[in-house]
C-alpha cells in the first residue's frame, strides 16, 4: 500500500471490479428486516387464504380425536391411530404456512441480493474462536446498531399492543355480557389488529432499514483517489511497463526491416529527411512492395545499409514524400503511383545492366 494511503479520504465511488470481488466474498447489500417483515406478511397472508381450510381440518382432527378418546376401551392400536390421524392432520395444516413462509423468505433474498453463493462465507474462521475478538464483536458497532434495531421492534411491537388494547378498552369492559365463543372471536379480532398494525409499521422500518443497509455498503465500498489509480494500472497495464513492452516491440520490428533493406531494388529518398527501400519480384509480387522506411535518423540508417549493400539509392521528393504517407511497411505501392516507380526501377535497372 503506497504511504500516506491510509490518510487519503475515501471519496470515489467503488469499480465495477471491486464490486465483483465483495460479492464473490459474499459482501453484498442486504436488510435482514426486509426478510423479517416479507415472512411475517407470508405467515398473514398464508393464514388468510388457507384458513377455512387449517379450521376444518383442524375441527376434523379434534372430533376424531375425542370420539376415539371416549371409546370404552383405549388400548394401544387406538392410541397409535390417534397419533398417527394427528401427526397427519398437522403436516396438512402446517405445509401451507411453511412452504408460503419458506417461498417468500427466499424471494426476498433473491430480491436484494439476486442468485449468489460464496464458499468463503461458509468456510469456518478461526479468528471467531478467540474470546478477545468475541468480545469486541460483541461491543462492535455493528452489534451496538442490531441491539438498537432489536430494541426498537419490541418496543414498536409494545406500543402498537398498548396503543390498541387501549383503544378497545371499552370494549374489553363489556365482554362479561358476551357469550365465550363471542370472547374468542373478539380476541382474535384483537389480535388481528394488532398484528396487522404492526406489519405495516415494520414494513416502513424494512425500508428505512434497507436504504440504511444499501448507504452503509456504499460506503464500506468506497475507494481513495489511489486505490482507484493502483487499481487502473492493473487492469488496463503499468504505463511505464506498457512503454517499454511497446519500445522492445518497436525495436524488434526495426530490426526486421532494417534485414529486409539489403534484398531491396532500390531506396527513393526526398532526399534527406525520408527514406523508403523498394523491392519488386514480379513471380511473387502484383506490384512493388515497400519493405523498409524511416524519418531522420532511421532514414539515415537505411541509406548507411544500402551503401553497405550496394542497393542503388534515387532521389525522388514528391514519390518519396507520397509513400512514406500513404504506404505501410509491406504493403505494395498503390497504382496511382505505378508511373513513378517504374521510372525509377527502370532507371535502377539500366545502372545494373538489366533491362526492365
Amino acid at each position: 500500500m503506497p504511504e500516506g494511503q491510509d490518510q487519503q479520504e475515501k471519496t470515489e465511488k467503488a469499480t465495477p471490479k471491486k464490486r465483483s470481488e465483495a460479492r464473490k466474498k459474499g459482501d453484498v447489500a442486504k436488510s435482514r428486516e426486509v426478510s423479517s417483515v416479507a415472512v411475517l406478511l407470508a405467515g398473514l397472508s398464508t393464514l388468510c387464504l388457507f384458513g377455512p381450510f387449517m379450521h376444518s381440518h383442524l375441527s376434523s382432527l379434534m372430533k376424531r380425536s375425542f370420539l376415539l378418546i371416549r371409546t370404552p376401551v383405549l388400548d394401544l392400536p387406538g392410541l397409535l391411530t390417534i397419533s398417527e390421524d394427528a401427526v397427519l392432520q398437522f403436516i396438512v395444516i402446517v405445509i401451507p404456512v411453511m412452504a408460503g413462509v419458506a417461498l417468500i423468505a427466499v424471494l426476498s433474498n433473491l430480491m436484494q441480493v439476486g442468485v449468489m453463493f460464496s464458499w468463503k462465507k461458509l468456510a469456518p474462521e478461526f479468528s471467531k474462536i478467540s474470546p478477545l475478538k468475541g468480545l469486541g464483536r460483541l461491543f462492535s458497532k455493528q452489534s451496538l446498531m442490531e441491539l438498537f434495531k432489536s430494541l426498537t421492534k419490541l418496543s414498536i411491537v409494545g406500543g402498537i399492543a398498548y396503543w390498541t388494547i387501549k383503544g378497545e378498552m371499552d370494549q374489553i369492559q363489556n365482554l362479561g355480557s358476551i357469550e365465550v365463543l363471542g370472547i374468542a372471536l373478539y380476541i382474535l379480532k384483537v389480535i388481528l389488529k394488532i398484528f396487522l398494525r404492526v406489519c405495516i409499521v415494520m414494513v416502513i422500518v424494512a425500508v428505512i432499514d434497507y436504504t440504511f443497509q444499501k448507504w452503509q455498503f456504499e460506503e464500506k465500498l468506497k475507494m481513495t483517489k489511489q486505490e482507484v489509480k493502483e487499481e487502473h494500472k492493473q487492469s488496463e497495464g503499468d504505463p511505464l511497463v506498457k512503454s517499454r513492452i511497446r519500445r522492445t516491440q518497436l525495436e524488434a520490428a526495426r530490426k526486421r526491416m532494417m534485414q529486409e533493406v539489403p534484398k531491396a531494388d532500390v531506396v527513393v529518398t526526398n532526399p534527406v529527411h525520408l527514406a523508403l527501400a523498394v523491392k519488386y519480384d514480379n513471380s511473387v509480387m502484383n506490384a512493388p512492395r515497400v519493405v523498409a522506411k524511416g524519418a531522420e535518423l532511421i532514414a539515415e540508417r537505411i541509406k548507411t545499409l544500402a551503401r553497405e549493400s550496394a542497393v542503388p539509392i534515387v532521389e525522388n521528393k514528391e514519390l518519396a514524400q507520397n509513400l512514406y504517407k500513404m504506404v505501410d511497411i509491406g504493403d505494395e505501392v498503390p497504382s496511382d503511383f505505378y508511373q513513378a516507380i517504374a521510372e525509377v526501377l527502370a532507371y535502377v535497372y539500366r545502372l545494373k545492366g538489366k533491362a526492365a
